[in-house]
Parts: C-alpha cells; structure tokens; sequence
C-alpha cells in the first residue's frame, strides 16, 4: 500500500521548480516519446487490422467461402441434403470455370470465366449489391456478366459485344482450332477489387460447358457458410462429407497474402516497439537526475525516520505516473487519428496533390481502420511494462542514498 506521506512527496516533487529546467525538459520529451510510440503503435495496427478485415470482406463477398472440386465422379446431389451440412451452411452453388482470353478490335487479355445457372447467379452476394448495373436474371444463353475495370479497360458496355476464345478446341482436317463465341454484355458488377473486376466475368453453366467442352462431372459446389470467418472447422466438416473430393476455401487460395500480412504486423509492432523503448530509457536519465538533485530531501526524509522502501516508492511512483499519463495520452491520440485516418489521408492528398493509399497497389479504394481493443490493451501493457522496469533502477538507487554523507556537505 501507498502511504498520504509517499503520495504527498511524489507529487511535489513531480512539480518542476525553476532550477529544474534541464529534469523538466527530460521529463518533457520522455512524456512525449512514449505517448507518440503509443500513438503510431495503435494507428499502424488499426491500418494493418482494417486492411486484414477489408481485404478479407472483398474475398469472401466475391467467391465462394469452401469449394469441393471433384476428382473422378460428379457431386452427390444427396449429399447436399445432410444436416450437418445445412447448419454450417447458407447457401449450396454448382458452378464451374474455365480459362479464355477476350478480345475486342486490337486489344486481348486473358480472362477466367465462371458459370452459373440464372438462378444461382442472382442469388451471389456481389449481385445484389447497390454498385451492380444491369439484369440480375439475364445470364442465359450468350450473355455475359463483366467487372466496371474491365469495362473501362475494353471500354465496354451494356449491350456490346465482344469476342470470347476458349482454352479449348475443336478438331478439324487441318488439326484443333480454339473455340470463338460472341458474348453480349448484360451486366456490370463491382466487388471493390480491380484484380478480380478486371480478371474474372460470368456468363451462363450450360454455355460455359459447352464453350470449353465440360461435363456434369467437372462441375464444382460452391458453399457460402454462415460465418466465413471460422473457416477452418467448417472445412473440416466439408471434407468429412466429401472425403473422395477435392476440398479448399477462400484462406487457402490467399493463405500466401495473408500470412505475408500477419508477418508483416508483427515486425511492425516490434518495430514501433523501439520508439516506447528508447524514450522509457529517458525516464531513467530524468529520474537519475531527479534522485541527484533532491540528495538532500532523501536525506532529510531519512534521517526523520522514513524507511527505505518508501524512497523506492516515492521514485517509482514517479516513473510509473509518467508513463502510464504518456500511455493514456498515446491512446487517445491513436485512437483519434484511427477513427479520422481517411479524412487525413484525403486532406494530405489534397494539399500536396499526391495519391496515398493509391487503389492499384493496395486494393482498396479507401484507406481502413479497425481499432481492436484487444490489440491496444496489448500495447498498454507493453508500454506500461517497460515504464515500471525502467523505473526500478534509478528507485533502488535513492533507497541506497547514505543521509550522512548527502549532508556532510550542505
């Protein structure tokens, strides 16, 4: 317990006089440095956080959360009916896919092609967003469903038409020659990702089958599950159901990315950690000289009979105010700049005329922010750790303070 005695003296001699000058400019800076490490420390981990969340939304709201792929024989259609299956799962797709390159006057990219039935399309969480344009129930036949990139790029829209090559071929008297469909433009859709709007369009099951020479059995189920986010004991689930097929969901096709970012927060985080480090080591310069300049009231208060243990306390006590008033200032100032990082973003950009946060590199049109209330009481800690470590040594070393010869010269 902290006596009224060890409080009182704490806080006065937390009070700068005039003839502290240089211990409160110390004190000053070690206030500051702590609270802006604090500060950068929650700003860049409610980025990383954010982008993580943002990235993963993109991902999930465009593809299927778990696809089964099967290797010989067709999907089982009974056994989209099993319990286990339904619980876990929001909605059940058959779909397919195939590699083909589009190509309109002089231009041509590689474009990945999706099928679904007109049903199916309609029911996908991209479609029925407030950024789709077109019919949601038109995919039949020779009509195609593009992203907005690739109508910019082509620039395309509703109502052309434009040629499809397939991967596959049709064998003539002359050898194969690649199968070419003309495809009129029913849709625009936006997922919020440039690579997938300007990479991957829809059109019709059948006609996908036919255009690449598919059959039932290479047609895939797509699950769409209630909570994508707690994938891999859903997979797990999804795998004892299909055992003989070829099971993966949205983590494994982006496990590269996202352990690339998981990586990249936590050097981040020791990273910034140096900057708490570095201005905690100044509350011990500023306590060293602090303990300096009241060698005489240490020495007073030992000599009236105060113990010790309350030198160390009152010193400690000091170090320890200090940072965790820094720690709280930090918070504050991170968790203000997290909630307002876009509108600053926006502002910077404005006044320099530069492009932050540029879409074709990171993604995203904006720059996110998730603040985690575990990940600041995390940095907290850490920040209020290192304060009171580094508050031990110039406390004991007041404790040691010999009264007799603090006095012998005043």
């Amino acid at each position: 317990m902290i006596s009224t005695l060890e409080k009182e003296i704490t806080l006065r001699f937390l009070k700068a006089r005039k003839k502290d000058g240089f211990l409160n400019v110390i004190s000053i800076f070690s206030f500051i440095g702590i609270g802006l490490g604090v500060a950068v420390l929650i700003i860049v981990m409610s980025v990383m956080n954010g982008f993580r969340s943002e990235l993963i939304n993109k991902i999930v709201g465009f593809n299927s959360h778990i696809t089964v792929k099967p290797y010989e024989k067709k999907i089982e259609i009974d056994k989209l009916k099993k319990t286990s299956l339904n619980l876990i799962s929001d909605n059940l797709i058959l779909s397919n896919s195939g590699e083909s390159i589009i190509i309109k006057k002089d231009k041509s990219k590689g474009l990945l092609l999706r099928g679904y039935s007109k049903k199916d399309f309609s029911s996908l969480k991209i479609i029925n967003e407030e950024t789709f344009i077109g019919n949601k129930n038109g995919l039949i036949d020779n009509y195609i469903s593009i992203g907005k990139e690739l109508s910019f790029t082509f620039d395309l829209k509703i109502g052309d038409d434009i040629t499809i090559m397939s991967s596959s071929g049709i064998e003539t008297i002359i050898g194969s020659l690649p199968k070419k469909k003309t495809f009129t433009v029913i849709s625009l859709f936006e997922s919020g990702l440039a690579d997938f709007d300007n990479n991957i369009a829809f059109i019709n099951l059948d006609t996908l089958n036919e255009f690449f020479n598919l059959g039932q059995k290479d047609t895939n189920l797509e699950i769409y599950l209630k909570n994508p986010q707690n994938i891999e004991a859903q997979k797990i689930i999804v795998q004892k159901i299909f055992p003989n097929d070829f099971v993966y969901s949205w983590a494994d096709m982006n496990n590269s990315l996202f352990s690339a970012l998981k990586v990249e927060r936590n050097v981040m985080f020791i990273i910034l950690s140096l900057i708490i480090i570095v201005a905690a080591f100044n509350i011990i310069s500023g306590l060293t000289i602090l303990v300096k300049n009241k060698t005489r009231d240490i020495a007073i208060l030992k000599s009236i009979g105060v113990l010790n243990k309350s030198i160390v306390k009152i010193f400690f006590l000091i170090g320890v105010i200090i940072g965790t008033s820094a720690t709280i200032f930090g918070i504050l100032l991170g968790v203000a700049f997290s909630l307002y990082i876009e509108n600053l973003r926006q502002l910077l950009s404005n006044i320099f005329n530069i492009s932050l946060f540029p879409e074709e590199i990171y993604f995203l049109s904006s720059m996110p922010s998730e603040i985690n209330p575990t990940s600041i009481f995390f940095i907290s800690l850490c920040s209020i750790s290192i304060t009171i470590i580094v508050s031990i040594f110039p406390a004991l070393k007041a404790a040691k303070l010999d009264p007799i010869k603090a006095l012998k010269y005043e």
